[in-house]
């Protein structure tokens, strides 16, 4: 996982493209929960959610600063 900081370092497009990889990854995620599976790694469902809120405050910050 990248660093906040590095993150801010990408543009809006690049930010969309890894919003969309993480909610593919939370749909996953959330699927394998509701079949029953047991996750390889239960944080990654409560980390992926945090990343996605990441995503969308730093597309928030770089639509203030226009």
């Amino acid at each position: 996982m990248k660093t906040i900081s590095e993150w801010r370092t990408l543009s809006a497009e690049q930010l969309l493209t890894r919003l969309a990889e993480l909610r593919k990854e939370l749909l996953k995620l959330n699927a394998g929960v509701a079949t029953g599976v047991n996750p390889a790694n239960p944080g990654n469902l409560k980390k992926t959610k945090k990343n996605i809120a990441r995503v969308h405050t730093l597309l928030k910050e770089q639509e203030v600063r226009r």
